[in-house]
């Protein structure tokens, strides 16, 4: 294909990101029918991001806003005269700096801070326990006591915040709003979501808001504090971890607003000095919540390709939740924020691979356009805000019930001793502190919270071009597609996604958007004329570019996160049925039974971890896989079994309610399931061979490849090599033994840190690794004596495996 065609320049493609109306330029005659994609079923657009109807109902009735699902959206980077004061040709030319004197944002109205600190329960309780810090320090007694307390809880919020500095906020957000538009197309923000926040910020019962974010880019702060503020949302403080630690960039984003959690709160020192140190933020948050201030927190560090809740953001929200719970604050309103750029700027080139300093300074020079370099559209949408309070009472007294942890679960069946249905639902995995502001039931709460939050921020993300695109490149046509071809499934995936009621951040003509995307991955991908007059796009196998498509290809797994798990199910059942038929295959008239499916589902959702695959943990394990049995049915894949001379099994015209499917009466209790159809658990189906159905099989497959790949080579390395030391050391061996075995195939996207870290914590949990903590506190990991036998370790991997679909 390479000698009759001819490879299109980089050059060309850059001028083609920098010139859109150019893309017709690209040679491609076809004939095609040009088709408009447009964001929306009929007149509406999905409504996303909802907030659980059965942890908060309130907030579902009373925080909808009538336009949440208004179609118009508004360019939050470009600013025009009709947001200024004033009008005319000289506030045409300067109206970003007009607009940027012009804003209002809260100042800190915080007096003698110190005092209410140290005055609060919270710290006088830590005072009068055995061990504080003023007792152990026998030379401080009585007033001098007090005093050298109160510059300790001074010296504790200088790591945490700073005074907000005007001249240098205003700075920076005029140096932002020029160059977001010289870096990106537009920054588009859905009119209705932000009327919806207007309502709730400047209502009469207003309370303060925590924004909590999905965290897609270093450059998420900055962009999220412009948006709000510019858009009369107030300036928030934003609550960051512990990634960018030059002494000289802290100092100056704490005085842009940032708060940091200082070394004993984060758990660096034990003792006395860490509860301390974790009361003295506690009663700060309290008062800048108290005071009318809002907070912005991220959920999980910049984005890796794998979900993760993050540790620094469960602190952020265990101090708010902490405020609640203790009734220092009588109600806090969560909003959940979703992000979504076209193209992340961390991604360029294999940028991901830095953090801290480092990373965000060229994040910037990209960003900034430096290099040259533009990214397209970023997308912020606001979920429905919900209230703390309520979700606390609906959830702090049933948080464990009915739950088991993933070793008594899935051991058993694993190794083969327990043949019986699984009956409990998988306890998500914490870590109970001895330090911390809450009980365990109340740090479990703060876990799911933040899974609820997570998954409601992902779930109102709108999916971009070069996420479908970068999907179908890498688990469809890794050898290579024409255009034309891409082109219609491009157009077919965004249907089903708007079915699923996800929204995407796009529209137009669907050759001009496929394009777009191509040029954006132009380092990624070859792209070839041929004499046809079509493009062939052939996906690179470097590690970059197979890395920047996995990371992209990521965002779309939420979309058929339910669908993908079935598929594996439904494969795991021919995997087992092969071994008894010669000739096994898709084309073959296979029944699969309703239960059977259902439990392979099941086990597979116990296997992969709840922030993978973003399970709701107010919904049981086992309605999730029926939920996802009738997905399989509503989409195509599966069909139901026909009887002949019996009535179509979706025809319940002509049907009489029967006997069993009545309720029984009150004193029969011998089945609590009275509406239970004994038949329909029977139910077979049979694997759907027409149309399109056997390549969005294998698509849906290969979306879980990745994590389930991870999963077994993270086995085979612990199995193989019996690994025995540090944990973080384990994670650097496990990294690089996935990218030796990545390097044989190309199969780099099987080679995440975060997906391995990821399978590192489940065999954790599953008992194949046991941990304890040596004299330094580190913890220690060692295979466990079960998995030293050859035997087991065979039936692990074999599990593993059978979820894994061979092409």
């Amino acid at each position: 294909m390479a000698q009759n065609g001819e490879i299109l320049s980089s050059i060309q493609a850059a001028h083609l990101t920098r010139h859109q109306g150019n893309v017709r330029d690209w040679p491609i005659r076809l004939g095609l029918k040009i088709g408009n994609i447009n964001p929306f079923l009929g007149k509406y657009r999905p409504i996303v991001g909802r907030c659980c109807q059965s942890c908060s109902p309130h907030s579902w009735e009373n925080y909808f806003h009538k336009s949440f699902a208004s179609m118009g959206f508004c360019n939050a980077a470009c600013i025009t005269q009709e947001r200024t004061r004033f009008r005319g040709w000289l506030v045409r030319k300067l109206c970003y700096v007009i607009f940027v004197l012009d804003e209002n944002f809260k100042q800190d109205s915080l007096q003698n801070l110190h005092n209410k600190i140290y005055n609060s329960k919270r710290v006088q309780a830590v005072i009068n326990s055995e061990g504080n810090p003023a007792v152990k320090n026998s030379s401080h007694n009585g007033e001098n006591s007090s005093n050298w307390l109160k510059m300790e809880i001074l010296k504790i919020l200088g790591q945490v915040q700073s005074t907000l500095s005007p001249f240098l906020i205003r700075l920076v957000h005029w140096s932002f709003f020029r160059l977001l538009n010289s870096a990106f197309l537009n920054v588009q923000l859905n009119i209705g979501q932000l009327e919806m926040v207007r309502q709730v910020s400047q209502g009469s019962s207003r309370k303060p808001l925590v924004f909590l974010s999905t965290h897609k880019s270093q450059l998420d702060g900055v962009l999220l504090s412009l948006i709000l503020c510019s858009q009369n949302l107030g300036l928030p403080r934003v609550a960051w971890g512990d990634t960018y630690t030059a002494p000289t960039l802290r100092a100056i984003l704490k005085r842009l607003g940032v708060l940091f959690l200082p070394a004993e709160a984060k758990g660096h020192k034990k003792g006395s000095s860490q509860a301390f140190s974790k009361a003295v933020v506690a009663s700060y948050i309290d008062e800048l919540l108290a005071d009318g201030q809002n907070l912005l927190l991220f959920l999980e560090e910049p984005f890796s390709g794998a979900w993760h809740l993050s540790q620094h953001g469960q602190q952020w929200l265990e101090i708010i939740c902490a405020a609640v719970i203790s009734g220092t604050l009588p109600d806090v309103l969560m909003l959940p924020i979703g992000i979504s750029y076209d193209y992340v700027p961390d991604y360029y080139r294999g940028m991901w691979l830095l953090s801290g300093l480092p990373g965000l300074l060229l994040t910037a020079f990209v960003t900034f356009g430096f290099i040259g370099v533009r990214f397209g559209c970023v997308r912020v949408d606001f979920a429905q805000p919900f209230s703390l309070q309520e979700y606390i009472a609906n959830n702090l007294f049933s948080c464990r019930r009915s739950q088991t942890s993933l070793e008594e679960l899935l051991l058993p069946m694993i190794l083969g001793t327990r043949s019986g249905p699984i009956d409990s639902d998988r306890l998500l995995e914490w870590h109970a502190s001895p330090q911390s502001l809450l009980k365990e039931e109340e740090q479990y709460l703060v876990t799911k919270l933040g899974l609820h939050a997570l998954s409601a921020g992902v779930s109102c993300s709108a999916i971009m071009t070069v996420s479908i695109i970068s999907a179908l490149l890498l688990h469809r046509y890794r050898e290579g597609v024409f255009l034309s071809r891409l082109t219609n499934d491009f157009s077919r995936l965004i249907e089903e996604t708007l079915f699923r009621n996800f929204d995407v951040g796009f529209s137009g003509q669907r050759h001009d958007l496929v394009l777009h995307a191509l040029s954006l991955l132009r380092h990624s991908v070859f792209i070839y004329c041929v004499s046809l007059g079509d493009v062939f796009i052939l996906p690179k196998n470097s590690e970059s570019a197979v890395s920047e498509l996995s990371l992209h290809s990521a965002t779309i797994l939420p979309v058929f996160a339910g669908e993908a798990v079935g598929a594996c199910a439904v494969n795991a059942l021919i995997t087992e049925m092969a071994v008894f038929i010669d000739c096994v295959d898709l084309h073959a008239e296979i029944l699969l039974g309703q239960e059977e499916i259902t439990e392979k589902a099941l086990w597979l959702c116990h296997l992969l971890p709840s922030d993978i695959l973003l399970l709701m943990p107010c919904l049981s394990s086992y309605c999730y896989c029926q939920d996802v049995l009738d997905k399989l049915i509503h989409c195509g894949l599966l069909l139901a079994e026909e009887v002949a001379n019996q009535a179509p099994t979706c025809d319940t015209g002509r049907r009489r309610f029967s006997e069993k499917l009545l309720w029984k009466a009150m004193d029969d209790f011998s089945d609590s399931d009275s509406d239970y159809d004994e038949e329909s658990g029977k139910r077979r189906f049979k694997i759907n061979q027409t149309g399109n159905s056997p390549d969005f099989f294998c698509f849906l497959c290969h979306l879980l490849t990745p994590a389930l790949k991870t999963f077994r080579r993270v086995a085979e390395f612990l199995c193989e090599f019996h690994y025995e030391g540090h944990e973080s050391e384990c994670l650097e061996k496990v990294h690089h033994f996935l990218l030796k075995r990545a390097q044989l195939d190309a199969s780099y996207e099987c080679s995440n840190r975060a997906l391995a870290s990821s399978a590192i914590q489940t065999f954790k949990a599953l008992g194949v690794l046991t941990e304890s903590h040596d004299c330094y506190g580190l913890t220690t990991l060692c295979l466990s004596e079960a998995f030293t036998i050859q035997e087991n370790q065979t039936k692990l991997l074999k599990f593993i495996q059978q979820f894994i679909y061979k092409d």
